[in-house]
């Protein structure tokens, strides 16, 4: 089996949905998103595969997101998409493809469910 992890590795959560990837011998592509961000067209796919909001894939706590008011702007998918694409920082993690589904994988055991 092959997965794709889109990776933070200062992320507890990342590491340990990468960890049960690599338990399982999964084959891992590892993309380091905040080194290599995804592009709006990548991310919108990545949201439709997970049936997602792109609301949904912010991370609020982040500095960016108040500096640029996203609270205000709930239901501007572009907006949004454009702003994790600008600032990768805002997407959060991991995201795990593989061929049984993608998804947030928040906690690290949700990966289990791809396997």
């Amino acid at each position: 089996m092959k997965a794709t992890i889109w990776h933070n590795n200062r992320c507890s959560n990342s590491r340990g949905a990468l960890a049960l990837l690599q338990e399982a011998g999964v084959q891992v592509e590892v993309i380091h998103y905040l080194d290599t961000p995804p592009s709006a067209t990548e991310l919108r796919t990545l949201l439709a595969e997970m049936g997602m909001p792109a609301r949904d894939l912010l991370r609020s706590k982040e500095a960016a997101y108040s500096e640029l008011g996203l609270a205000a702007q709930l239901d501007d998918e572009t907006a949004l998409i454009n702003a994790m694409v600008a600032h990768p920082a805002l997407i959060n993690r991991p995201i795990v493809r593989t061929a049984k589904g993608t998804a947030l994988c928040r906690p690290p055991e949700t990966v289990n469910a791809l396997l």
